[in-house]
């Protein structure tokens, strides 16, 4: 399976969106800031939408799709089906990154 996502910083707060074959993994890497780039520099780590594709050629022309909306589209999906907002994250059985690696850990390791 195939996902393609919308992060959020906060409700109504910046929006990411991507495809990966790993949702879990993939968010747990913008969490952790492991990959230095645009969810980084903003804080967007809260998973608010996402969908699932058998075919890796639908899901990202699907991504593709929703980069090129308007952000009032984008809020409007995500409030259809998680109007408060929610960190999906968590209820999809997501680990908690700092229960993983510490913070200061964390930070120490990027630094190298």
């Amino acid at each position: 399976m195939y996902f393609v996502y919308l992060l959020a910083s906060k409700r109504h707060g910046t929006l990411y969106c991507g495809v990966t074959n790993d949702l879990l993994g993939r968010v747990y890497q913008h969490k952790t800031k492991t990959e230095q780039g645009f969810t980084a520099r903003y804080n967007v780590t809260r998973l608010v939408w996402f969908e699932s594709h058998e075919l890796i050629n639908n899901a990202i022309t699907r991504e593709k799709r929703i980069k090129r909306w308007r952000r009032a589209w984008k809020i409007e999906l995500i409030e259809h089906s998680n109007p408060q907002w929610r960190d999906l994250y968590f209820e999809l059985g997501g680990a908690d990154p700092d229960e993983i690696v510490p913070a200061g850990l964390r930070m120490r390791e990027r630094h190298r």
